[in-house]
């Protein structure tokens, strides 16, 4: 499954992606990975949550940050959950059509891997392409 958190930057998303990372540690019978691109949230989390700080890694696109993801799960065959802050700040030079495309593929990934991910992205709900609004959370 995946989810988008989507809206203005200063409308608490990052804090309730939080609170649902560390609600989910707390039912979780394996990992809960949280990926932001800083870590001055990284004491917010329940420590059994795992962080994952992206800024010494090189994102240039949507394929880099698959790649990251696939990294990731490589490491560690029960993770339950990705959340991911700051998917702009990761991967700055997204357009739409390629957004869409990752969309679709972290879809199929979490089909293989039988993973959750949860990610926010900073954008007005409506001015996301009509292909990802079924992925937003209300």
């Amino acid at each position: 499954m995946v989810q988008i958190l989507a809206g203005e930057k200063g409308v608490g998303k990052t804090k309730r992606l939080i609170a649902m990372a560390n609600e989910a540690s707390k039912e979780a019978n394996g990992c809960v990975v949280f990926v932001d691109d800083d870590n001055s949230r990284m004491y917010d989390l329940h420590y059994s949550v795992r962080f994952v700080d992206t800024p010494k890694f090189i994102m240039e696109n949507t394929q880099v940050f698959r790649g990251f993801v696939y990294g990731i799960l490589s490491q560690n065959s029960d993770i339950e959950k990705i959340y991911i802050d700051g998917l702009n700040h990761i991967m700055e030079k997204v357009d739409d059509k390629d957004f869409i495309t990752f969309i679709n593929h972290l879809e199929s990934i979490s089909k293989e891997s039988e993973t959750d991910f949860t990610m926010i992205i900073s954008r007005k709900e409506e001015e996301l392409p009509k292909e990802v609004q079924p992925y937003l959370v209300k």
